[in-house]
């Protein structure tokens, strides 16, 4: 998820008009150090592809000519707004320029917003004369390729409300001096940078503050306690940085506090109990950190929250029965920790849930029937948690789900026929114990699109209803006892533009006969990026017309019985980065045009029959990879004996 501060500009400049602009007849010509003070920063561009400097004439007035500039009712400019992003009537331009920014615009000391952002290809530092702008409220830098650090210099811009540095090369650590002395500031975004030390804790004299976004930059240390302080905060954006301890108690402070992420991180330590105080709380992520400990039962208190995500820590413990309190919360994700023990019942009462993730963790028991309450929910994954479910409760079929995901749960015998009247999109039941055959009824789920039965005891043929499945897109079967030939699955109908295949691994099962030189080259398979055969009783031919699998990255049909030549028109798949055939009856030699894909990364036909040198290749290919063919010669086997 990515959060940005930088609001709509042209919302922003609307308002700012009435306070900017005055009447021409009122204005006066344009102050002469202001003008030289824009030709400066033009002189620095080097490309202007869009003209946006084109009005910026020495002999025309800057403060009635030029474009993106406004000026006060003597003369001295006040705004300049030349962002990469411009509109033109009911038209959205999206421009560049390329150039430096010039310490001449220091020099326009009447200036309240600068606006030079989204031109991409503006490099060098930021100067220091910049810190003359005394009466600068907006600047506005983000988008850029600048590079050096914060200047110092800007401890001086007292009265800035709001600051965008983001998305560009800037380094070095934050300046204590200047974050303590912006104490104007509404909105701080310095993301997407190299900025490296620790938040400093002069943050908490930024009392008006009410949106920080520092995420994306190499940030370590910890939470200064002091941002507890920041008690105007609304959005808080600290993910993708290095940032270690743990969550500060004081963190409870912040009661207007909307987002809070916090994620990818090396956060330690347990949620405080004092988490309970982010009464306005919608959106909170503090996933991918390294929190241990249980979740307090103060979780329960956040009267707002949405989309709460936890996973990919080290949490343990129950789940509080108390986060049944949580009645307006949308999103749960729990999983990748260490939770036991069950499902609390009072989760019946999350009325507005739509997506429930606790897989990987420890929990076991009963499920409480009183879920089927949940009828707004869309999403449920219970995925390798030991739960011994045995079989899919029946008040499953109550719920309104398109992704049901309960791989390694416990589950065993056959599939349940309730499935066949839901509109399940994606269906994980993968490592379990499930036997029995793949039932004709599985061609009425008409919705799925993903397919996941892998690693469980099926077996039979694929019956001809598996044609109906028009939306699917991913099938993964592999490690079952299927037989029979694949004609079905690879000639099912789509639904157009869905419904063409993203990946097939039927890998280790037993499926036989030829492959269809025709059922390559229907609709399904026109856009397939990986097909995974390895490990069956698979006869015959590599089909040429596999060079119309043009989105084809892996190809792996490893130990089966396949024979005749490798197709030179296999070649023709640009995209292939893997080729596994090792392990069939494989002859003739191997076409230069396969073996020198620009892409190719792994290829292996061990232990086939082929003969001949190995073509010259670009790609690094161990010996492995053509071992077990007598007939083979040259590098990086022994060379070829000449006659």
């Amino acid at each position: 998820m990515e959060i940005s501060f930088h609001n709509n500009m042209f919302s922003l400049l609307l308002l700012l008009l009435p306070s900017l602009s005055f009447s021409p007849s009122a204005w006066a010509a344009c102050n002469a150090v202001d003008k030289e003070a824009l030709l400066g920063f033009k002189r620095t561009i080097t490309a202007d592809p869009s003209r946006l400097l084109q009005s910026w004439i020495s002999s025309t007035d800057c403060c009635t000519s030029w474009k993106g500039i406004a000026c006060n009712s003597v003369g001295r400019v006040v705004n300049v707004t030349r962002s990469g992003l411009v509109s033109d009537d009911d038209d959205l331009l999206d421009t560049f320029m390329n150039g430096t920014l010039s310490p001449s615009l220091g020099n326009l000391s009447y200036l309240q917003l600068l606006d030079l952002s989204n031109l991409k290809n503006l490099n060098g530092p930021i100067p220091p004369e910049f810190g003359k702008l005394r009466r600068l409220t907006h600047l506005f830098l983000n988008s850029n390729q600048l590079t050096g650090s914060i200047p110092a210099t800007f401890k001086h811009l007292s009265r800035l409300e709001r600051l965008f540095l983001n998305n560009n090369h800037i380094s070095g650590i934050i300046p204590l001096s200047v974050i303590g002395s912006l104490t104007a500031l509404t909105e701080l975004g310095l993301s997407e940078n190299q900025l490296r030390g620790s938040i400093p804790a002069t943050i908490g004299k930024l009392v008006l503050l009410t949106k920080l976004d520092l995420h994306a930059n190499n940030l370590s240390g910890s939470l200064p306690t002091t941002i507890g302080k920041l008690k105007s905060l609304k959005y808080l954006d600290l993910s993708q940085n290095t940032i270690k301890g743990s969550i500060p108690k004081s963190i409870g402070g912040l009661s207007a506090l909307v987002l809070l992420d916090l994620n990818q991180n090396q956060i330690t330590g347990s949620i405080p109990s004092s988490i309970s105080g982010l009464i306005s709380l919608q959106f909170c992520r503090i996933s991918e950190n390294k929190l241990t400990g249980s979740l307090p039962p103060s979780i329960g208190h956040l009267p707002s929250i949405q989309r709460l995500i936890l996973e990919n820590n080290k949490l343990t413990g129950k789940l509080p029965a108390t986060m049944g309190h949580l009645v307006t919360l949308t999103e749960l994700f729990l999983s990748n920790n260490r939770i036991t023990s069950k499902i609390p019942s009072s989760f019946s009462n999350l009325q507005n849930l739509q997506t429930l993730d606790l897989s990987r963790n420890h929990l076991s028991g009963e499920l409480p029937t009183e879920l089927a309450k949940l009828q707004n929910l869309q999403t449920l994954d219970l995925s390798f948690n030991p739960l011994g479910l045995v079989s899919i409760p029946k008040w499953f079929a109550k719920l309104k789900l398109f992704r049901l995901m309960l791989a390694k749960t416990g589950i065993r015998g056959s599939l349940p026929r309730w499935l066949s009247s839901t509109s399940i999109s994606t269906l994980d039941l993968s490592d379990n114990a499930l036997t029995g055959k793949l039932p004709p009824w599985i061609g009425n789920m008409t919705s799925l699109s993903l397919l996941n039965l892998s690693n469980n005891s099926l077996h039979s043929s694929i019956p001809a209803e598996f044609k109906n499945l028009r939306r699917l897109m991913d099938l993964d079967l592999h490690s079952n006892k299927f037989s029979g030939n694949l004609d079905t699955i690879f000639s099912k109908g789509t639904d157009d533009p869905i419904g063409h295949y993203n990946s097939i691994d039927l890998s280790d099962n037993m499926f036989a006969g030829p492959i269809n030189d025709s059922v390559l080259q229907s609709s399904a398979m026109d856009s397939i990026t990986s097909l995974v055969l390895s490990y069956n009783l698979l006869k015959g031919s590599i089909p040429k017309s596999i060079r119309k699998l043009s989105e084809l990255r892996i190809l792996k049909v490893v130990s089966n019985g396949l024979s005749g030549k490798i197709p030179v028109e296999l070649g023709d798949a640009k995209g292939l980065t893997t080729i596994l055939l090792s392990r069939n009856n494989l002859m003739g030699s191997i076409p230069g045009k396969v073996i020198n894909l620009n892409e190719l990364k792994e290829f292996d036909v061990s232990h086939n029959q082929l003969r001949g040198e190995i073509p010259p290749h670009k790609a690094i290919i161990p010996v492995s990879s053509f071992i077990g063919n007598p007939g083979l010669c040259g590098a990086p086997l022994p060379p070829c004996e000449r006659s």
